[in-house]
């Protein structure tokens, strides 16, 4: 394709960008805000889960001239016609409004949304044909218009009702058309200086922290004066060379989505100044607007910057303890200058050094030796962290100093406590260097391994010379036997007694796979297996195949790294031969209400010995919200996965499931309101037990009649299970909707039947947070808060004896899925998977009771790695967990479940994806993986229809029940390529970790975003090749049908229902009303748990009886902080 020149614009133009509602999808917006930045537009960024009334605002106040969305998550019609409408509503029609989403967006969709008054929705198609650069230039066109040359007294009327649109545009005349603009600035001027509002400046270096330190300032101000408002201007540089520029201060700003904030991004327009020239302006208009308080930020772009004075009453310097050494103070004049100084990531090494030697050089400046240093306005803070002591000091100083020196009125109740910022380590920072430690140990096994390997082989040279001089008619033969045999045991001294006797059990051990019968324990239960299969040609096709090797070190090495499955290091497989009966096989589902999914589990699961249960939630239940009638929430309500808000969503999801039954394993895929989900799951299973329980002792009359009185006595109706029940449903779970066991049975019994009930339920829910802020975006919760919330669960877990329940699902899948090679994938997710051993053990955590609960899920795409991704991760953990944290067998085991991958499913000739599925689902089978989820070929456009999801599994069926050489359940040991690549990609993994170690360790490579950059440069490289074509893709790139191979449109769409959509939001306001009390009791107890340290779910146990999940996000917000979202 030809290079397409950008576009270059006549007027300023501003686009506000971002990805919608409960969508994590960002890195296509990430890439189109760069090109649009570097074609001279000024971007506002606001990264994922944008409501439309946080864009719309946003484009608002900043007077922007368009918004450009990604919207992959479903909900996309009604979320855009919301955004027409809601822009409308607020005075800003000529906003024009532009958008993408895959293949997600039909093609007819598409011309109703810009029929409605969207002004492009484009297409995969589109691009392919225009281009990126070509797109970006058809849109900055349409959005190249003039804003700010027809203010007038209409506007200026509006100023001091602090109408959003009226503000935005008269700071625009000032920026845009200040000649023009001179009468009416003039009158701003004179309303402005009639008041006495005060300004707060806030300057400092690049990278201190200002904008997080600028939004907890702002949080704390809202929660101090709820009578009061609040104006932010924040200027960030504009690029010389395009004159384009990043405005992204509202990415880190949680606490400005409120009606009494206003904030304005400006960009300076001119090289080399930290301020706008139009800043002054700006701030007489939210003078004359009457913001009680205005907050000036600028661009962080050197550290002698003190132009910031000239725009403030006061002013606030914030640095890093990072500068250098203590001389570097005195060439930095905003010391001279500054009123108060903030020591921002003040976890730093180094921070209290720091804190002295800037307090010192402040008393040096000012002469205030007659003073304590120790008095110095230069204050500690970690902005990033939630509730910190240091910003709460300082934000008290900062309005103490307004008070003081600009004569404001702004009367603080805010409460300060006297303790410094300290930071809370989820890994103590003498630990930081645990991967390469992990990482040194493994190496230190390998090379024991090649020495060892060393002593049998010359053991084996010995053993074997001596049977030759035995056997030989040599006349002094006794004594040169007997001078061998000395250098034998001489030399044998030197080998491992457990090695030695490794090499004499090898023969017992071969003959222990030729005999019929193989008798092993899983969990203490006695399982015999039969070695073999039998072919059609009546051939004895064993089921592990073992080597036939003589030698003493090629026994040994190959015992030692590679060995029987079911024997360390595992590099085979966890157990010595996979359950007969049970297939790996996942059933997948989730759509509409909760109802539909189990009527679609039932559906794929019919006949199948074991159902293991794959949910899928849709986005309103990712971001642990209710569903609603806005709009932009309605419109995803049982899109893309299944509505959960409730514990009666859960009973319905589950119900015919035996979830008690160990052939039943549910899998939830959802992290950051994952403890919610797992509360009502957990109830889901205790309340099954106690129905099965009250059936058993014949008490369903006494039970009914307890349940009719406890509904009479509400006023309302007990909630039922929507339309007929499915074939393979026996009802089983829907006996206890709306009340729960301990209302209906004796205290002592339900305490009987909910331990039981934990110690016995199978599955996993997935919970994985480090890998949400790395690649995935459905973190809720500030990071160490979700952290918290995993170690309380864990806990929780070893303390009921949840044994069979892994806590978390440390997942590759989406590293993956966001444009990881496989190399990264396994690198980062083990090392993730490390993260949370480090800090369970911080925690008092012993490892071989947690070590069962964690459990891995990759994505399996065709890359040569992919074909030992398994392999290399079982021996990697289980070298680890054994010689570095003397772990028992049991945590030794890594669960390596894998999941298809959903990144090679193509929304061109979708057809051929089911044969890449094939592909992929072989390496995952051949490399004995616990489970697998083979992925329908149509879920690149669409919700899987029932007919994929069938042909999806059965790819994997006819794997496992009809391919010969899958009798087999070692069918990799052995092959040279197998065992080079494993040995290449073991050794790639290792240097990763010293890698993340060099960055501080996961969390400290986080903090840099280490690992987000990576994925996103290795995403771009695929793509690159891939628009190339020379990554040959069939049916993408090359080999395309007659038509050009277009993007596929879904024979069948799969969409939740207007009546299930009415239905959910129905049902949970009953549940509000029903148990508004205890709810209200609750809510209180997990906040009141959070605050004092207790185990928070142990109360959530409880809590999830009564409450729906967004109440317990929205409480959980308020003692644990929000997420945070970066660049």
């Amino acid at each position: 394709m030809e290079k397409i020149a950008p576009y270059i614009p006549t007027n300023k133009v501003r686009i506000v960008t971002a990805a919608s509602l409960f969508d994590g999808h960002d890195a296509a917006i990430n890439i189109m805000r760069r090109i649009i930045q570097a074609t001279g537009c000024e971007v506002i960024h606001l990264g994922h889960d944008r409501s439309v009334e946080e864009v719309v605002d946003t484009a608002i106040q900043e007077d922007a001239q368009a918004i450009a969305m990604t919207s992959y998550q479903g909900g996309h019609m009604e979320y855009f016609k919301y955004m027409y409408d809601l822009l409308k509503e607020k005075g800003a029609p000529h906003i024009k409004i532009f958008g993408g989403g895959g293949g997600t967006i039909l093609p007819e969709e598409i011309r109703e949304l810009q029929e409605y008054g969207v002004t492009r929705i484009y297409h995969p198609d589109d691009g392919r044909e225009m281009g990126l650069q070509g797109m970006i230039n058809d849109l900055i066109q349409q959005a190249d218009f003039p804003v700010g040359n027809n203010v007038g007294e209409e506007e200026l009327e509006l100023l001091s009702a602090k109408k959003q649109y009226a503000i935005a545009r008269v700071i625009s005349a000032a920026e845009n058309y200040p000649e023009e603009s001179k009468d009416l600035l003039d009158k701003v001027h004179a309303m402005a200086a009639k008041t006495n509002i005060p300004v707060l400046g806030i300057t400092g270096t690049g990278g201190a922290g200002k904008s997080s330190l600028v939004d907890e300032l702002v949080r704390r101000f809202l929660i101090d004066f709820t009578d009061k408002t609040i104006a932010v201007v924040s200027v960030d540089p504009s690029k010389r060379k395009t004159g384009g520029a990043l405005l992204g201060d509202r990415i880190r700003m949680n606490s400005i989505k409120n009606s009494r904030v206003y904030m304005r991004s400006l960009a300076t327009r001119q090289s080399n100044l930290a301020l706008s020239k139009h800043v002054a302006e700006a701030i007489l208009v939210l003078k004359a607007a009457e913001y009680d308080m205005v907050i000036l930020e600028t661009s962080g772009i050197g550290q002698s910057d003190t132009e910031i004075l000239d725009h403030s009453d006061v002013s606030l310097y914030v640095m890093t303890p990072e500068y250098g050494a203590a001389t570097q103070l005195e060439k930095i004049d905003m010391l001279d200058f500054a009123d108060v100084i903030a020591l921002n990531k003040f976890d730093k090494r180094g921070a209290l050094d720091a804190l002295r030697d800037v307090r010192k050089q402040y008393q040096r400046n000012h002469n205030l030796w007659e003073k304590n240093v120790d008095e110095m306005p230069v204050h500690g803070t970690i902005a990033s962290q939630f509730n910190d002591p240091g910003m709460n000091t300082l934000y008290k100083v900062l309005i103490d100093t307004l008070n003081e020196k600009a004569g404001a009125e702004l009367n603080s109740q805010f409460e300060v406590t006297r303790e410094m910022s300290e930071k809370i380590f989820v890994i103590p920072p003498e630990r930081t260097r645990y991967l390469s430690e992990i990482s040194e140990n493994n190496r230190a096994y390998d090379n024991w391994v090649n020495k060892q390997v060393e002593v049998a082989d010359r053991l084996y040279g010995l053993h074997k010379s001596i049977e030759s001089i035995e056997e030989s008619s040599l006349e002094d033969k006794d004594r040169l036997v007997k001078g061998l045999k000395e250098a034998f045991e001489a030399q044998k001294l030197d080998l491992n007694p457990h090695n030695w006797t490794a090499l004499e059990n090898w023969k017992d051990k071969l003959a222990t796979y030729k005999s019929p019968v193989y008798t092993f324990k899983v969990r203490d239960k006695e399982l015999k297996i039969e070695t073999h299969t039998e072919s059609l040609s009546h051939l004895q096709i064993p089921k592990i195949a073992m080597p036939k090797y003589s030698s003493w070190g090629d026994i040994l090495r190959w015992s030692l790294q590679e060995n029987v499955p079911g024997e360390f290091p595992y590099t085979a497989g966890l157990f010595p031969f996979k359950r007969e009966g049970e297939d790996p096989t996942r059933m997948f589902a989730g759509e509409g209400g909760p109802e539909r999914t189990n009527k679609r589990f039932h559906y794929v699961s019919l006949g199948m010995p074991a159902k293991r249960l794959s949910t899928a939630f849709d986005s309103v239940t990712l971001y642990g919200n209710n569903p609603d009638v806005r709009p932009d929430i309605y419109g995803k309500i049982g899109n893309s996965g299944v509505s959960i808000c409730c514990l009666d969503d859960a009973k319905k999801l589950y119900s015919g499931f035996d979830l008690s039954d160990p052939k039943t394993s549910v899998s939830m895929t959802i992290n950051g309101p994952a403890p919610m989900l797992l509360g009502f799951f957990m109830n889901a299973a205790i309340d099954q037990a106690c129905e099965k329980y009250i059936k058993a002792n014949g008490l369903e009359k006494e039970v009914r009649a307890k349940i009719t009185k406890i509904f009479a006595d509400k006023g309302t109706s007990q909630p039922v299970y929507q339309g007929d029940l499915p074939e393979g449903n026996d009802g089983l779970g829907l006996m206890l909707l709306g009340v729960t066991g301990d209302q209906v049975l004796p205290a002592d019994v339900y305490t009987q039947i909910k331990a039981e009930t934990l110690s016995v339920v199978r599955g996993t829910v997935q919970a994985d947070i480090l890998k949400e802020d790395q690649a995935q975006n459905t973190c809720i919760f500030s990071t160490e808060f979700a952290l918290r919330l995993m170690g309380d669960v864990q806990e929780y877990f070893i303390a009921k004896k949840v044994r069979n329940f892994y806590s978390v699902s440390i997942s590759g899948y989406h590293i993956s899925e966001a444009g990881a090679n496989p190399i990264t994938q396994l690198a980062l997710t083990l090392s993730n998977g490390f993260t949370y051993v480090e800090y369970y053990l911080s925690r008092g955590m012993d490892i071989n009771d947690f070590g069962p609960n964690l459990s891995f899920f990759f994505s399996n795409g065709i890359d040569p790695e992919y074909a030992v991704i398994g392999r290399v991760a079982r021996r990697i953990w289980a070298k680890a967990m054994r010689e570095k944290y003397g772990a028992n067998p049991r945590a030794q085991m890594l669960k390596y479940h894998i999941q298809t991958s959903g990144r090679s499913l193509h929304a061109q000739e979708i057809d051929f994806n089911d044969i890449r599925t094939t592909l992929q689902a072989l390496y995952a089978i051949y490399d004995n993986c616990n489970s697998l989820h083979t992925n329908a070929y149509d879920e690149a456009i669409t919700t899987p229809t029932e007919e994929s999801v069938r042909r999806a599994m059965a790819i994997q069926l006819i794997i496992n029940r009809e391919l010969g050489l899958a009798k087999n359940e070692n069918p990799l040991q052995g092959a040279f390529i197998i065992e080079e690549l494993t040995d290449l990609v073991e050794e790639a993994v290792l240097t990763e970790f010293d890698r993340i170690t060099e960055r501080g360790g996961v969390l400290g490579a986080m903090e840099t975003m280490y690992q987000r950059s990576k994925i996103q440069e290795e995403s771009l490289y695929y793509e690159t090749l891939k628009h190339t074509g020379e990554f040959p893709i069939i049916g993408v790139n090359t080999f395309l049908s007659s038509k050009g191979s277009p993007t596929v449109l879904p024979k069948e769409v799969i969409r939740a229902t207007e009546s299930e959509k009415q239905y959910q939001i129905n049902m949970l306001a009953d549940l509000h009303v029903a148990r508004k009390n205890e709810a209200t009791e609750w809510l209180d107890k997990i906040q009141l748990a959070a605050v004092q340290n207790q185990n928070i779910f142990e109360h959530l146990m409880e809590a999830s009886k009564y409450c729906s999940l967004g109440q317990i996000t929205n409480a959980l917000f308020q003692v644990g902080g929000q997420y945070r979202r970066n660049m």
